[in-house]
């Protein structure tokens, strides 16, 4: 009995002394998935830690942002998500990051321990332990919160040197939170510095000193009832991969698996049911009208996708109530983000790492590209503002009708899936693609009523059936999903993702950013006869009254270069190719080249877009763009030029050919052709488009001084970039010999005629003097740079790929 007592006591003294430690602190207590306390006296947080080697999700993000594009520090900027856990090590406790890049699936206990011996770990603090009692051990969480978790001082470096300074940094309460399943920390850090960039200059009031607000979530990881689906290439879904070393040594070791939300029927047996737990995406409260409506009703298009597998309102779209936190896990997000400058949208997604179910998905949409789609149909419109300066319905329904599908395609990146730049060749099958405003002609006007799509496309339905289908103990899952691929390849649907649809090299002949169309020559042949009746049609009535003409010329911009884009999918079908990410046995095509016929129809529609008739603005339309007005100076997004503060219509043509010829006379793209026609003698030669090149170039005369000094500059830019291709490191041996060749016949065949000798050919001839003797120090000079065009309304959108 006295043992007992003797016990007892040294029980309630030990717990006396270690409720004593924070009796002695006021302190301000939040329970939930962890406890911790706040003492408002030391600005810290102490953090109740009762189950060691417990794994949970830790997830760094940016509350708010710096506001420059540029500097990419946006406000709801989701940074990495980590397994970690705390392991105790002498009078410490170390936040531990296990690596589950290398791992051992197997119940063989000592061969997991195998892997994690091989490969390393990431201690990612120490924890000095402050009290211990009962299981229970209290550290101080305050240190390890204000560190630069995200980075900021290292994305500043171009701006400047910043250091974190905590004399000028705190925590921050407003959305510091406990929940049963998570725990919310935010902490204000301020950077000093010396700015040196024009883009940190901008964006603060004080720019030596920059302030944001870090948040830190410590998420429990969910069941294990989810069950992890096999990636497969053509599925369009985004993958999480590892390589697991109990693999036998027959299969593969690395293993893929697609990242999704978790989503099940309430009953599984019928055809049609709601879900256990539908996916809900909250909206930024934030968001102005009329882009609220336009957000809400294009992230609700997915509804369309998951009610084709059998799904009853199992996505759905809300208002996210005004007293939560978008960085809290629990809500899927669409956040409304303003930047100094127009700039990228994107769709992030947290996921647990161990299976690539999606915890929580966050879009952020830049809000000033609805803007960009406004000026673009205010460009393309037919003197909109001749009668009244109110008349922006039309143009404001284009922007609108943008936003709808940027908001469909961010959430889609957010709940697993990846661009497909092919959609736009089977009539605009997904919002996956990137696209250009489809645009036609009557009686003169430009028409834009179906600029863009309205819902869910065919390939949107395919990807979300593959990967969130369910299937019964009964179906053999394989062999269902690949039903669902192969009927959509039987259908005419094409995959086709990033690195393989990018301009700059690249060879897929129908899937292209910002294009339409299953032809890329006929779709630039319209764009371009398009953009020749909307400059036609161009006055000073594309600005309201009272507008300086500085902003018409503003508005210029997007329609002079409105081929652009459909300029970078034709050049790809010059020595391109068509293939699939084909597996052995669907039938796919695996790969070919482009048609030859294809290819000379698509050049000559190419080398229309480097002549002095397209390219020359036409002279009445000069006399709308005088030396810019005061305080409306050019911007990244302004015409450049060489004539001072005097409209340089010149430069403005330069700039638009070298778009076309940095393309098609692309190493890469030379080195294709060479190998092309070595095995199909039929095949579209080198020889044949520097033949031609030159002759659409060097071979026109205008009797038009204007015309004809813009296509003397123009001519410059082939030689250049022919000259480009005869010294390239990425140039083949042949194309080398072929580019010093053509540059030979430029002399004879267009230079040395005696009946009509060029002005300019003795200084040609110079120019090619100085490369001969010194080419290796010929550098291509750069034209006037191309004023930012993507995004329209943005070259890539991001998402996170794990």
């Amino acid at each position: 009995m006295k043992k007992q007592i003797l016990l007892a006591m040294t029980f309630l003294i030990v717990l006396s002394g270690f409720s004593q430690v924070l009796k002695t602190k006021q302190l301000k207590d939040y329970n939930g998935f962890f406890n911790f306390h706040y003492e408002e006296s030391t600005d810290k947080i102490y953090l109740e830690v009762n189950d060691l080697d417990k794994e949970f999700l830790y997830v760094n993000s940016l509350a708010t942002g710096v506001g420059s594009n540029d500097i990419g520090l946006d406000r709801g900027l989701i940074g990495r998500e980590r397994i970690v856990k705390f392991e105790k090590a002498g009078n410490k406790l170390l936040l531990i990051q296990p690596n589950l890049n290398y791992r051992a699936i197997t119940d063989n206990e000592l061969e997991k321990k195998s892997i994690e011996q091989a490969f390393a770990k990431s201690v990612l603090y120490g924890f000095k332990i402050e009290e211990h009692n009962n299981g229970t051990y209290i550290i101080d969480l305050t240190p390890f919160l204000m560190e630069d978790t995200n980075g900021v001082a290292n994305r500043l470096k171009d701006e400047g040197a910043y250091k974190l300074d905590l004399s000028k940094s705190a925590l921050s309460l407003d959305r510091t939170k406990a929940f049963p399943k998570n725990v919310e920390f935010e902490a204000l850090l301020t950077f000093k510095g010396e700015p040196k960039g024009r883009n940190i200059r901008s964006v603060t009031p004080t720019s030596s000193l920059v302030s944001v607000i870090q948040h830190h979530s410590f998420i429990e990881l969910p069941d294990d009832g989810y069950k992890m689906r096999e990636f497969d290439v053509r599925s369009g879904a985004i993958a999480m991969s590892y390589l697991d070393y109990a693999t036998p040594i027959q299969e593969p070791i690395r293993k893929r698996y697609i990242i999704r939300h978790r989503l099940e029927k309430k009953d599984p047996s019928a055809q049609i049911s709601e879900a256990k737990e539908p996916i809900v995406y909250y909206l930024d409260p934030g968001t102005p009208e009329p882009v609220r409506s336009a957000l809400l009703e294009g992230a609700r298009w997915w509804n369309q996708a998951y009610e084709s597998i059998g799904f009853k309102d199992a996505f759905q779209v809300k208002m996210l109530p005004e007293d939560a936190d978008p960085m809290d896990c629990r809500y899927n997000v669409i956040q409304w983000v303003h930047r100094s400058t127009r700039g990228w949208s994107y769709g992030a997604s947290v996921i647990d790492p161990r299976t690539g179910e999606i915890i929580k998905g966050h879009v952020s949409l830049g809000s000033l590209r609805i803007r960009q789609d406004f000026m673009i149909a205010q460009a393309l419109m037919n003197k909109p503002f001749v009668e009244r300066d109110d008349n922006y319905q039309p143009m404001l329904d284009m922007a609108l009708a943008r936003i709808r599908q940027l908001s469909a395609h961010e959430v889609g990146h957010t709940i697993g899936f990846t661009h497909n730049f092919a959609a736009s060749a089977n009539g605009r099958a997904s919002v996956m693609d990137y696209p250009h405003p489809m645009i036609s002609i009557n009686d003169g006007n430009i028409n834009f009523s179906n600029a863009y799509a309205v819902g869910i496309g065919a390939w949107d339905k395919v990807t979300v059936a593959y990967s969130y289908s369910e299937f019964n103990d009964n179906q053999n899952e394989k062999d269902n999903l690949n039903t669902i691929l192969s009927d959509a390849n039987n259908a005419g649907l094409q995959f086709i993702s990033d690195a393989d649809a990018r301009a700059q090299g690249g060879a897929h002949a129908f899937a292209h950013l910002w294009d339409n169309g299953k032809s890329a020559s006929q779709e630039l042949e319209n764009v371009m006869t398009i953009r020749a009746q909307a400059i036609s049609n161009f006055s000073a009535d594309n600005i309201r009254d009272g507008e300086p003409y500085s902003v018409l010329e503003d508005v210029f911009v997007p329609l002079y270069f409105f081929h652009r884009f459909q300029v970078e999918a034709a050049t790809k079908v010059v020595g391109g190719l068509d293939y699939n990410y084909a597996v052995k046995g669907d039938g796919q095509t695996i790969v070919e080249p482009v048609d030859v016929n294809i290819q000379k129809e698509t050049l000559t529609q190419i080398l229309n877009t480097i002549s002095a008739e397209a390219l020359a603005i036409p002279k009445s339309k000069l006399k709308l763009f005088p030396p810019r007005a005061y305080t409306y100076s050019r911007t990244r997004e302004s015409f450049k030029g060489k004539t001072g503060v005097a409209f340089d219509p010149m430069s403005a043509a330069v700039t638009a050919s070298d778009m076309t010829l940095k393309l098609l006379l692309h190493p890469q793209r030379a080195n294709r052709m060479i190998q092309q026609k070595s095995l199909d003698d039929k095949q579209l030669g080198l020889d044949e488009l520097f033949d031609d090149v030159l002759n659409n170039s060097f071979g026109k005369r205008y009797d038009d001084a204007y015309k004809d000094e813009i296509q003397q500059l123009i001519n410059e830019r082939v030689l250049l970039y022919i000259m480009n291709l005869a010294v390239s490191d990425q140039s083949i041996f042949q194309v080398k010999a072929k580019a010093n060749d053509a540059i030979n016949s430029l002399f004879r065949d267009y230079l040395a005629d005696k009946k009509k000798p060029s002005l300019y050919a003795a200084q040609f001839a110079m120019l090619v003097k100085e490369f001969r003797e010194h080419p290796e120090k010929f550098k291509i000079e750069n034209a006037p740079k191309i004023p930012d065009g993507s995004p329209i309304g943005s070259d890539f959108c991001n998402y996170n790929e794990n």
